[in-house]
């Protein structure tokens, strides 16, 4: 097997030796920014290289991979290895569809064992077996935005997670996660489903990485200005969660309260509706987690929109979750009559309940974060990890 190595300086040369010794020819060590360069140059020694190579094997970097170079290494059938540990590293081969990075000291065993067994690219169109989760919940602020970022950070745990603001009314992922407002995101990915151009790569790359440290979680922001709300059309975003199933395992969707589907009087029958991306997210959901607040009105205004919700999404599995669980506003025994007016008033059998824990959420807006466990009295975090597991 013949490979072209793009890795510089004294580690380039002390892989080309071990990569001799399992028998592959390195028909050629270049500097990683050649390979680059070579991308828009014909005439580069480069492509002589690439010619009679097999493999191609360089640091996983947005410096050394481009669209350009994929595409030199599909035209001639070469496989692209790459090396690389950071997290920047991850999503630069994610985005151009190339196979996991190898750490960035593999052995030349390591690397001849990928290379002889990885096809060209990592599939683009993975099985769609992701599975969507829309959290929903009344007017009033039940605390959507705060558990579909804790849920999605307990979930990142164990699988790739993302979570998608399809707020049209008041979207706040982006602030409660201090990202910019002008990142792509959500309506980027709309756009791009319109036009048959959203995968999982393009997914990536609108995306934003949230690192938590211990785990990421991806983040398509929503829409930065009240008057875009027309660029959440339903159809736009019933094909971008479709997408999500084939990109990643976990997709977490905050939608805003209003069910109405003709919330407008306009002349035009098939013009937008505002409220049309979270009706099409609540169409498209494997599970739903309807958001009460754990007082009267809270739990009056939950009962008004349920029987709505169960019509706007047959298809999905519907959880109660009451939030801000305290004693205050209801006396004693404040779960069981929470409980007793879900089943009197809703049908609901089994809501799960999430104490009132103002200062997690403070230290999490405080930090920019998603609600964890920080220390072994972590009420809500840890109400949300036994919720994430009941899941």
């Amino acid at each position: 097997m013949r490979i072209v190595l793009a890795v510089g300086g004294a580690r380039g040369d002390a892989l080309a030796e071990e990569l001799a010794d399992e028998g592959l020819e390195v028909v050629a060590h270049v500097e990683p920014q050649e390979v680059r360069d070579a991308a828009g140059d014909r005439s580069a020694r480069i492509h002589e290289a690439l010619r009679d190579a097999d493999a191609l094997v360089l640091r996983a970097s947005r410096s050394a991979l481009s669209s350009e170079v994929v595409a030199m290494c599909d035209r001639g059938a070469v496989r692209i290895v790459a090396l690389g540990e950071r997290l920047s590293d991850r999503r630069a081969a994610q985005s151009f569809g190339v196979p996991e990075p190898l750490a960035l000291d593999a052995s030349g065993s390591e690397i001849a064992a990928s290379a002889r067994s990885r096809t060209l690219a990592a599939p683009r169109d993975a099985a769609p077996d992701g599975r969507v989760t829309v959290v929903w919940g009344p007017h009033g602020a039940p605390g959507r935005s705060t558990l579909a970022l804790a849920l999605a950070s307990e979930l990142a745990a164990s699988a790739r997670v993302a979570v998608v603001d399809a707020d049209s009314h008041a979207p706040a992922i982006a602030q409660m996660l201090g990202l910019p407002d002008e990142a792509p995101g959500f309506p980027a990915a709309c756009r791009q489903a319109d036009y048959g151009l959203l995968d999982g790569p393009e997914l990536t790359r609108l995306s934003t990485p949230v690192d938590l440290g211990d785990r990421v979680v991806e983040v398509l922001t929503g829409i930065n200005r009240p008057a875009r709300w027309p660029e959440l059309a339903h159809d736009r975003v019933r094909r971008v969660l479709e997408a999500t199933r084939g990109w990643i395992d976990e997709t977490i969707v905050d939608i805003a309260a209003p069910l109405e589907a003709d919330e407008e009087i306009v002349s035009d029958l098939d013009g937008p509706r505002r409220n049309a991306g979270g009706l099409a997210a609540l169409e498209s959901a494997d599970r739903v987690l309807a958001v009460a607040s754990a007082d009267p009105v809270g739990i009056a205004r939950f009962v008004r929109g349920w029987a709505e919700l169960r019509e706007r999404a047959p298809g999905a599995e519907v959880r109660v979750v009451v939030n801000r669980m305290r004693q205050g506003p209801f006396g004693l025994d404040a779960g069981g009559q929470v409980r007793r007016a879900l089943a009197q008033l809703a049908d609901v059998d089994d809501p799960f309940l999430l104490p009132h824990d103002v200062r997690a959420v403070d230290r999490a807006h405080l930090a920019a974060a998603p609600v964890r466990p920080q220390r072994r009295r972590a009420g809500l975090a840890h109400a949300v990890a036994r919720l994430a597991a009941t899941l």
